[in-house]
């Protein structure tokens, strides 16, 4: 079995004409270039969303149609990322926005596109360091491969302290995906007012044409989970009615 994901190339991204006196390049030259450029970006499943399935829980627990949604967006992945089109997931704390955002940017890495995923914190903590680094071009370098990667995702969203700093690069980041149509996901506890107060206006604006909204509703999963294991740790009450 071969070991290479093209075999025609052998992930080269180059193919020799028939003639052998010139070269093409292959159909999976570009899947080839954006997965090269995402190296250096955080394009790793956490561990904890490694395992996580549609037919497992907490997904398989979530209301079908916000699921469903997510089902027909990996479905037609390369539709949708040819398009730019992005997923913007609203919903309070343990609702499972970052597990389904992370299914998707699973399918994502699985075809070999090229993934960058951040909390938004992480991400401006990145952007933060390239001042701090002598190469030349450091700050342009990153936002440049920020914007020309397949898929963007972005945990948290309004969760970092305002400033003008931080509106500033939000929105060169969602600018640059915005005029280039490349896809972003995004989630966040924000009601879409209060986000673009944090965030600004612009930004959301353009992620509003962007992105399809997904909300999510419901109790906090992860403190149910929390009291079930507690519950089970209890001993057994003791059985206080008269003999």
């Amino acid at each position: 079995m071969s070991g290479y994901a093209c075999r025609d190339c052998e992930d080269s991204g180059w193919l020799d004409t028939p003639d052998g006196n010139a070269v093409v390049a292959c159909h999976c030259r570009e899947q080839l270039l954006a997965s090269r450029r995402s190296r250096s970006l955080s394009a790793v499943i956490p561990r904890r969303y490694r395992g996580a399935s549609f037919d497992r829980p907490p997904i398989s627990s979530m209301p079908s149609a916000q699921v469903d949604l997510v089902k027909s967006y990996v479905r037609q992945l390369d539709e949708r990322l040819a398009e730019g089109r992005g997923l913007w997931f609203f919903g309070g704390v343990g609702t499972g926005k970052t597990t389904l955002a992370m299914l998707v940017s699973q399918a994502a890495i699985d075809a070999r596109r090229g993934v960058a995923i951040y909390s938004l914190p992480r991400l401006l903590a990145e952007i933060r360091s390239t001042f701090e680094d002598d190469a030349e071009g450091g700050y342009v370098d990153l936002l440049d491969r920020l914007a020309e990667i397949d898929l963007l995702q972005i945990d948290d969203l309004g969760a970092e302290k305002t400033s003008a700093w931080v509106l500033e690069q939000l929105y060169s980041i969602v600018n640059a995906r915005y005029e280039a149509q490349r896809s972003i996901i995004v989630t966040t506890n924000l009601e879409r007012d209060e986000l673009a107060v944090q965030i600004g206006e612009r930004t959301v604006s353009r992620l509003e044409e962007m992105c399809e909204l997904c909300p999510l509703f419901g109790e906090d999963k992860r403190r149910f989970e929390a009291v079930d294991m507690r519950d089970k740790d209890q001993p057994p009450a003791p059985d206080l009615r008269l003999a």
